[in-house]
């Protein structure tokens, strides 16, 4: 049987593989599915139609799972889902979903969320992120992989954050953020590429200096957002070894939503 402490509370129809820990005074609801070797420290509340997978681990006081805090939310079921080996530490609040989007909010595998960080619903997370304390996200936001959230930055709803990208601390984003781009400030501004992180990952000096070329394309060039992308387009056909990396920042172009900060 699972490890529950005596002053926890867990619903007798929750379903928890029998290595999941649960500390002192935790609380977890009818609706709660917990995956092997996730351990849920002390005075956590998970509830909900709430799905988490194997080896995360939950520092004090978070909040899981909790209905969104959104006017038009009718109580539906919907949910919160949440993969293999992230780290959540203290006081985080993160919601499920809304039927007015996929009715699903989402958190990847291996991130390392800080505390006091915030998904609202229906946010979308994907692998290998960091949030340092405080980073909020409103509803419907997307961040792509090994994205990096700074302290205290906080995200307007339905803007859309690329896999690699690097926001700096209390940063205000009301606009999407592309693939690979560092930005910081208020109004927020970009400053170059990820460099450093695109080097512990293993991205080759070739494919930075690709990168960096698209990222002139898009910044430093002059040009308007659709000339870009078709300088981009020309860009993957004539190195095709980094057509992956020119694509994704193309795609990401021709996806954006509330036009991008620029």
């Amino acid at each position: 049987m699972a490890k529950i402490h005596p002053t926890a509370i867990v619903d007798a129809s929750a379903s928890l593989d029998a290595s999941v820990e649960i500390g002192p005074y935790s609380i977890v609801g009818a609706d709660v599915v917990i995956g092997a070797g996730t351990r849920v420290g002390p005075h956590v509340v998970i509830e909900g139609h709430t799905k988490i997978g194997q080896d995360n681990t939950f520092f004090q006081f978070s909040s899981i799972g909790a209905a969104p805090q959104d006017k038009k939310y009718q109580g539906e079921p919907t949910r919160l889902e949440i993969g293999d080996r992230n780290t959540i530490r203290e006081f985080c609040t993160f919601n499920r979903g809304t039927v007015q989007d996929v009715g699903t909010t989402r958190l990847g595998n291996d991130n390392w969320i800080m505390a006091y960080v915030h998904l609202a619903h229906d946010c979308q997370i994907g692998n290998h992120t960091i949030f340092a304390n405080n980073a909020q996200l409103a509803g419907h936001v997307q961040v792509g992989d090994w994205a990096i959230m700074g302290g205290f930055s906080n995200v307007h709803q339905y803007c859309k954050i690329g896999a690699h990208a690097m926001v700096g601390m209390s940063t205000s984003l009301t606009q999407d953020v592309p693939p690979f781009v560092i930005l910081s400030g208020n109004p927020a501004a970009a400053h170059g590429i990820n460099t450093e992180g695109l080097k512990r990952r293993g991205y080759s000096r070739e494919a930075i200096a690709a990168i960096r070329h698209a990222y002139k394309l898009i910044y430093k060039s002059g040009m308007t957002l659709d000339d870009a992308k078709l300088a981009l387009e020309a860009e993957e056909k004539a190195a095709p070894e980094f057509a992956s990396h020119l694509s994704q920042m193309r795609t990401f172009l021709e996806q954006a939503t509330r036009g991008i900060v620029r």
